[in-house]
């Protein structure tokens, strides 16, 4: 039996030999994985620009030689702060357009604005409109007063935010409460801090909040608003309950020794400024979580002196002492001293311009 198989197996494998040729193997493409993702962008790249030059065919925007003129005088003359009354252009891009005029002199054309950081195509257009139409960004701004109560508590009316001439903005925390005096031209005619030593050490004493929470009022000056920063604690974190509580009972001392008597329309001066508001006026949040603005801080500080309409400005003969404050010694970075001034700016450019 053995025997005959090996036979059969050698006689297969002479048919084997004596076959002709096979037939050729279909062609097959071998794809790489990196030549297919770079040939994809590219299509990708290409399917956009022809998409682009199809809804905008002559690579121009649609504005008369008149609405032309009328968009450049104003971007090339007006200063920051009505630069910033306009909704789209409030925060960093009146800011770059400033410093664009500043470093490139003004813009030529309609087309040169979209070289400024923070502005894209479809952004320019909009603040275009936004400019050639002020009665009816306007008439959207009366519809819509509500919008500032997403910040801003208790609720105030429009027009008594609009007619702010100066506010005291404080943030405290632990061992510090810090403030700044900001008028409407955006000149800080104050920025201080007041420091505490007694809170949250040994056991609770009530005189102690009263003494050290209306030693720092006794200092702050007359404004038509204080605001006060909201702090973002988590009900969720136990361990958090001794901070809560603390801030908690500060900010109802505040509320209750700045009111004092309250004006005849029943308005209220003391006003709270959610925390996350200003960090995404600033871009400073990450997650839920907000970042140090002590570099923001400095940043302002630097263009105070440097340009000619700062988005805030500080007197000349205080900048280098301001400057000296802000410089870290150890664990203590001054954050309230540079959450305030944010705190202040950002109430401008939301609630007031």
């Amino acid at each position: 039996m053995i025997r005959c198989l090996q036979l059969l197996s050698a006689a297969g494998r002479g048919v084997l030999l004596r076959r002709g040729p096979a037939p050729p193997a279909p062609h097959r493409h071998v794809h790489c994985s990196e030549c297919a993702a770079q040939c994809a962008a590219r299509l990708d790249t290409e399917g956009r620009a022809d998409g682009a030059e199809a809804a905008e065919p002559d690579g121009s925007l649609s504005y008369t030689e008149e609405e032309a003129d009328t968009i450049l005088h104003v971007l090339n003359t007006a200063p920051h702060s009505e630069l910033a009354a306009i909704k789209l252009l409030r925060g960093k891009r009146a800011a770059s357009i400033v410093q664009y005029r500043e470093q490139h002199g003004p813009f030529l054309d309609l087309r040169s604005v979209v070289s400024v950081p923070h502005f894209q195509h479809k952004i320019t257009v909009k603040v275009f409109d936004s400019i050639l139409s002020p009665g009816e960004r306007d008439a959207q701004k009366e519809r819509r007063p509500e919008g500032r109560g997403r910040f801003i508590k208790p609720d105030v009316p429009t027009e008594r935010l609009q007619a702010t001439e100066s506010i005291v903005s404080i943030v405290f925390g632990i061992k510090k409460m810090a403030w700044a005096h900001v008028g409407r031209s955006m000149t800080v005619y104050e920025w201080q801090q007041q420091e505490w030593f007694r809170f949250m050490k040994g056991p609770y004493f009530a005189h102690v909040y009263l003494e050290d929470v209306s030693a720092a009022v006794s200092q702050l000056p007359q404004a038509d608003f204080y605001v006060l920063e909201k702090p973002g604690i988590s009900m969720q974190n136990s361990s958090l309950f001794p901070v809560m509580l603390h801030m908690r009972t500060v900010e109802a001392m505040l509320y209750a020794m700045l009111s004092g008597q309250r004006p005849a329309d029943g308005g209220h001066r003391v006003l709270s400024m959610a925390r996350s508001s200003v960090g995404k006026h600033f871009d400073l949040m990450v997650g839920e979580s907000r970042t140090s603005g002590l570099d923001i801080a400095k940043q302002l500080l630097t263009n105070s002196a440097a340009q000619e309409q700062p988005r805030v400005r500080f007197p000349p003969d205080s900048i280098f002492r301001y400057r000296n404050h802000l410089q870290p010694r150890g664990q203590n970075r001054n954050e309230e001293l540079c959450d305030a001034l944010l705190q202040a700016i950002a109430f401008y450019e939301l609630a007031v311009f």
